[in-house]
């Protein structure tokens, strides 16, 4: 069992960031078709967990540290001369599965008090707006839909959007390199907790880089990039377009992703480590 002072890591510039994003994209390139697998099943996966009556929403976001760590075990294996496997994804269950859960009830009430806390700001409003009962006729649907943008047009909610991103920060901080201390050096969920904590602060930089990169190439490009092809075509032809261009690039970046969290893990606590080639016909631990 690892102890705090086992736990070192590295404080790296601010463009290590775009590395970590570049380093992943290199690693999925490579095998392209095993990690959409991954990615396929995983939200199949999710899917039917979250169409269990009652419990499946709240086990979705616990179980999610248990399958990043199915990620990770994907990106070990193919960084030791492997190829990613379904085998792969389940790996958290086999991988002190009671810490991540925790780790998994941390994060659900970390950002229930994110969300919570934007009543600080507008009165309750964003809240009401997400918990109204779903519209039944098309009627309802539009008045619904009109109320929702007007609400989150106006500017007391967009404060309280933004207040929660902040008050969610140290929640997402332990979270970042947390599924990687538990199953990589074998710490307990606070632990692991406190550590990614601590190493998020001291990377502030890169991640901060990491974060807006994130925001270009999954907001901001698409977006760009469909509103130019609903100018250039007609309705049902841009649509037609539009799904064709982005469902591929959104799932392969979906996919480096996922990878990058174990390349931003490996660089921040194992930087400089070579790690051991596979053995050939021998399975992967």
């Amino acid at each position: 069992m690892g102890t705090p002072r086992d736990v070192v890591y590295s404080v790296h510039g601010a463009r290590r960031g775009i590395a970590w994003l570049a380093n992943a994209w290199a690693l999925f390139a490579r095998a392209r078709l095993p990690w959409l697998y991954l990615l396929a099943t995983y939200y199949v996966v999710m899917m039917v967990v979250d169409l269990v009556p009652v419990i499946g929403p709240l086990a979705v976001p616990v179980i999610k540290p248990v399958f990043a760590v199915g990620f990770l075990a994907a990106a070990w294996t193919q960084e030791r001369g492997g190829t990613p496997r379904i085998a792969d994804l389940f790996m958290g269950f086999r991988s002190n599965l009671r810490a991540l859960l925790v780790v998994g009830a941390v994060f659900v009430a970390g950002i229930t008090v994110a969300v919570l806390s934007t009543t600080l700001v507008d009165g309750g409003n964003l809240i009401e707006a997400l918990t109204a009962p779903a519209p039944a006729t098309h009627t309802e649907r539009e008045a619904w839909a009109n109320a929702l943008n007007a609400t989150l047009r106006d500017s007391r909610t967009q404060l309280a959007m933004l207040f929660a991103v902040l008050v969610a920060l140290p929640t997402l901080a332990a979270l970042w390199f947390a599924p990687g201390l538990v199953v990589f050096q074998d710490l307990p969920a606070f632990s692991a907790l406190g550590h990614s904590l601590r190493a998020a602060a001291a990377n502030w930089r890169p991640l901060l880089v990491y974060a807006l990169a994130v925001f270009v190439l999954g907001g901001l490009l698409p977006g760009i990039a469909l509103a130019l092809v609903s100018l250039a075509l007609p309705a049902p032809t841009s649509a037609v377009i539009a799904v064709a261009l982005m469902l591929p690039y959104m799932f392969f970046f979906a996919a480096t992703l996922h990878v990058s969290d174990y390349v931003s893990y490996r660089d921040v606590f194992h930087a400089g480590e070579t790690l051991a080639p596979l053995t050939p016909g021998r399975p992967v631990a």
